[in-house]
């Protein structure tokens, strides 16, 4: 009876399989299902590819094989050597995860699903397949995964803390693009990648805080963790002196101007702060620069002044 070649027990998860016998004979039936291709596999090399159907193992219908065994002198044998791979065309869903870092090096914690099928079967089976072992589902599922995270982190370090947290679909399309292109070199096509979530640790979190508020920019955020540092340093130098000076120095380090400065004089009365121009202290109401008068040109001069500004005369 001939020998009967066929991945009869493939369940939807299934992505590779290989036919556990590498010794064949010609003549043998081979069954591909209507969503597998067969590839004959030797020496790290694919050769022969079929589609769905019933294929009757010939010189006619193998003949990369065929030619390679002309070359062996091995052709009027009626067995052959050849590793039977099975590949499955459906789409698969896998998941990632992985530890990576920011362009700002924060940590980055992020996972996420991906769709993909198998697009040149020649190709994964050499690429994948061959020169990875991976002859089991589990094993492509991983190199899959790993091949992923692999290139994710290397994406995500060019990505800034904002772009990477706040962007998540755009930044789950830029990796999909960047992908797509190295997937293709070993016969995957990626259908879809979605970042799910992604974190980092706390210190990073709160820099993240005050970066979406928009109330800070990347000068001011450098501020604040000098002064979270400040606070740091002087709540370590011990004592209830350390304490009160930061009270005092840290406000002002975080102090931020809201407006043009405009230089300010002190009032010779009760010391409040005034603008420098100003004729009357708006605190306690006293004429600034009042003094004598001027014998001449009756200009008011200011107190203590011994000629007039305006028109030279001593008072």
């Amino acid at each position: 009876m001939p020998e009967l070649i066929e991945w009869s027990g493939a369940g939807p998860q299934d992505i590779v399989w290989r036919y556990p016998d590498n010794r064949l004979t010609w003549g043998a039936t081979l069954i591909v299902a209507e969503n597998q291709i067969a590839v004959f596999f030797r020496d790290g090399k694919a050769y022969d590819v079929f589609g769905p159907g019933r294929h009757v193992l010939s010189t006619q219908n193998l003949p990369l094989l065929s030619k390679l065994y002309s070359k062996l002198r091995g052709l009027k044998k009626s067995e052959f050597t050849s590793d039977v791979i099975y590949v499955s065309t459906s789409q698969f869903q896998g998941k990632f995860g992985g530890r990576g870092q920011t362009q700002e090096l924060a940590p980055l914690m992020f996972h996420g699903s991906y769709w993909f099928k198998v697009e040149e079967p020649k190709i994964f089976v050499v690429e994948v397949v061959g020169n990875s072992k991976a002859y089991t589902t589990d094993a492509v599922s991983e190199f899959i995964r790993g091949f992923i995270v692999e290139r994710l982190i290397d994406i995500l370090a060019s990505f800034t803390m904002r772009e990477a947290f706040t962007q998540l679909d755009e930044s789950s399309m830029k990796a999909k693009t960047k992908i797509l292109a190295q997937f293709g070199r070993i016969g995957i096509d990626l259908v879809d990648l979605k970042f799910e979530g992604m974190d980092t640790t706390e210190e990073y979190r709160e820099r993240l805080f005050w970066l979406q508020t928009g109330q800070v920019g990347a000068e001011r955020l450098a501020t604040l963790e000098t002064t979270k540092s400040a606070a740091e340093s002087l709540g370590k130098g011990g004592g209830a002196a350390a304490a009160g000076t930061g009270m005092v120095i840290i406000p002002q380090m975080l102090q931020q101007p809201t407006g043009p400065q405009v230089a300010t004089s002190t009032c010779p009365k009760c010391g409040a702060q005034i603008p420098a121009n100003a004729r009357f202290c708006n605190n306690c109401g006293v004429q600034l620069g009042a003094g004598k008068t001027c014998p001449k040109c009756k200009t008011q001069v200011p107190s203590g002044s011994r000629f007039c500004p305006s028109c030279g005369s001593k008072v």
